[in-house]
């Protein structure tokens, strides 16, 4: 595929350089923000070869490309002029709901992250499978050594996302990830943890500051930096132009810090203990309830891009009780229940094109990418849908009851099925090996018995 032809022809049907705002991507997704949605040529880009689907969510123009979406941003970002963040070239006036301002926010601090997390997730479930194998113990300096790699994505994780939100608020990137620095800077870790043992208090002249430690933690950071936007403007208005080059930048950290230490973070971090305290009540009561709701209505979650809501959560939760038993394992019996389904469809139907579209997004869809099998197979086919939802539904009741938990995110699938390895056991492992299995094969049988051709 000729990707730098795709990309021309991308632009020009999303209504030329002139139309776009911002532009950033995420696994299999090229996410526009236009000025204007209807200058874009919708069905040509559906249309086009390369493209696998479209969607509009959360202000955002979203082209589906599948696991090649890399090699179509890098071509798009020079015909742009925009660096490798995809950083936006003038703000934005669109009028959007609010549920739809959140959704984009949600998903523009998150999904750059990603990586970190499951590059993380991934090195601590290796871990957790050598200490299984008795290939090392916790008291080896190899188990410390590659220990402190796969915790440093999520102990540093505040500095990451006060980058991201950072940018999404609209302020200095760079600040942003200053204010996360701070909240883990090891002196006032280290304070935090003497004085908590002691039974002494913290305060900054007399304003006192809460005994927080804020590694691993999603919301505290995430509230301070929205908060150190609006600090970083008025500090830009007041400033006189002359020593506007640092003086901005100083009242910015200084009043924002201060803040995050004696209100914003201790009144985050409670918020997400209180998220955390209510999903293991919700675990505790019927642990195979939103896996059911989520494997059921995934499909419809990741087209309209309210997965990431879901997402979100569940990175919350792996920072603050260990693991994941909300988003994952109710996504991973969906995304590949909708390989199951489309591997039935290419069996059974007799048109070659629609066995070849259908036999390679089933097996992609299995691995984890599901775009190539949602939008060419499942939305088009009745029994496609069918299938997937009552597989869905099933496989996330049956890793529901049987407790899997997820320690490390990814895309769910096959590929990353190491991820539910962690507490030095491969318990969930196999749960959630038979989770995909059960999901595929009922798919398969559900959407082979009820498809017919068109």
């Amino acid at each position: 595929m000729n990707y730098q032809e795709l990309a021309d022809i991308i632009l020009e049907k999303v209504g030329g350089k002139s139309n776009v705002t911002s532009l950033t991507h995420c696994a299999t997704r090229l996410r526009f923000v236009l000025k204007d949605d209807s200058l874009a040529d919708d069905e040509t880009i559906k249309a086009t070869k390369g493209v696998v689907g479209l969607a509009k969510s959360g202000g955002q123009y979203q082209i589906v490309i599948g696991s090649d979406v890399q090699s179509v941003y890098r071509p798009l970002t020079e015909l742009l002029d925009l660096d490798e963040s995809g950083q936006q070239l003038e703000e934005t006036d669109k009028a959007e709901g609010l549920g739809q301002k959140i959704l984009a926010t949600i998903s523009g601090i998150f999904t750059p992250i990603l990586p970190i997390i499951t590059a993380a997730g991934m090195i601590k479930a290796v871990l957790s499978l050598l200490v299984v194998f008795k290939v090392v113990t916790a008291t080896d300096t190899n188990y410390q050594i590659l220990n402190f790699i796969g915790d440093a994505g999520f102990y540093f994780l505040p500095i990451f996302l006060g980058g991201t939100a950072a940018r999404q608020f609209k302020s200095n990137q760079y600040l942003g990830m200053l204010i996360g620095a701070i909240l883990l800077h090891p002196t006032f870790t280290t304070l935090v943890t003497s004085l908590k043992e002691s039974g002494d208090s913290l305060a900054l002249f007399g304003l006192p500051i809460s005994l927080v430690s804020y590694s691993s933690t999603v919301i505290p950071v995430i509230l301070s930096v929205w908060f150190m936007a609006y600090v970083e403007r008025f500090a830009d208005k007041i400033s006189p132009k002359a020593v506007k080059f640092f003086l901005v930048p100083m009242i910015t950290t200084l009043v924002t810090a201060v803040i995050a230490l004696v209100v914003i973070g201790p009144l985050g971090s409670i918020l997400g203990d209180w998220l955390a305290a209510f999903f293991t009540w919700l675990e505790n009561f019927g642990p195979w309830v939103v896996p059911t709701l989520v494997g059921v209505f995934s499909p419809f979650l990741v087209m309209t891009g309210t997965h990431y809501g879901l997402v979100s959560l569940g990175i919350n939760n792996r920072m603050t009780i260990g693991y994941d038993t909300i988003a994952q394992p109710g996504m991973l019996p969906s995304n590949v229940a909708q390989g199951g389904a489309a591997l039935a469809i290419a069996i059974k139907t007799k048109d070659a094109d629609k066995k070849a579209l259908a036999s390679s997004a089933g097996i992609t869809a299995i691995f984890g990418i599901t775009e190539p099998a949602l939008y060419g197979v499942t939305l088009q086919n009745r029994a496609a849908l069918i299938g997937s939802m009552v597989a869905g539904g099933i496989g996330g009741f049956f890793l529901g009851i049987m407790g899997a938990r997820n320690f490390s995110g990814g895309s769910p699938g096959l590929l990353t099925v190491a991820a539910y390895i962690g507490d030095n056991t491969l318990y969930y492992f196999y749960v959630a090996l038979a989770g995909i299995a059960l999901s595929v094969l009922i798919a398969f049988v559900v959407t082979f018995i009820l498809y017919k051709e068109d």
